[in-house]
């Protein structure tokens, strides 16, 4: 009697499983698998650097440059999920200030012929030692100029000293971020 109350109890609990589980189950519709898309997100960082006035020195002369530039390379953006399944990008420029001038910023994104696809230009506002200035900046690319982004290989960024009377002393700071939206 044990075991037939045993085996009873066992199969009702089964049962009970079985109907939970496919009571819930709805039916797919397989056809519709072209229509679902994934949207992930990825976050880069591109070109992080800390320079003081001695990067403003010519070497030769030892007197003031006012205008310094750096290029740097951004090989990920050749990839084929770049160029293909790219649907946005959000750059996002930070300097952090202690100069006592304004310092004017131009970011150009280039192809690999150094054909300029866009540019993002700002002013860094003037700080002073133990007052740094935040100066952020954002330049959204949606579909409608992805492209752009897409035959970028380069990023050229450039800085320009304005005039001024004060010492040319302090450091700049700089980081910059791409957040890639895909669309698969």
């Amino acid at each position: 009697m044990k075991f037939f109350s045993f085996l009873l109890i066992k199969s009702t609990g089964l049962i009970a499983i079985s109907c939970l589980l496919l009571g819930c189950a709805k039916d797919i519709d397989l056809s519709q698998g072209e229509d679902i898309t994934l949207s992930p997100d990825l976050q880069v960082d591109l070109l992080i650097y800390d320079i003081n006035e001695s990067d403003f020195e010519d070497p030769n002369t030892g007197n003031l440059k006012t205008r310094i530039s750096d290029t740097v390379r951004l090989e990920f953006l050749d990839d084929d999920y770049i160029q293909k399944d790219l649907f946005s990008v959000d750059f996002y420029f930070r300097h952090i200030n202690t100069f006592p001038r304004e310092i004017e910023s131009e970011i150009r994104f280039l192809s690999e012929s150094n054909a300029e696809q866009f540019t993002v230009n700002y002013t860094i506002k003037p700080g002073a030692n133990g007052n740094p200035v935040t100066t952020e900046q954002y330049e959204l690319i949606e579909e409608d100029r992805i492209n752009l982004v897409r035959r970028s290989i380069k990023m050229v960024v450039e800085l320009e000293v304005q005039p001024g009377t004060s010492a040319f002393e302090g450091e700049l700071d700089f980081a910059s971020k791409g957040f890639f939206s895909f669309e698969f």
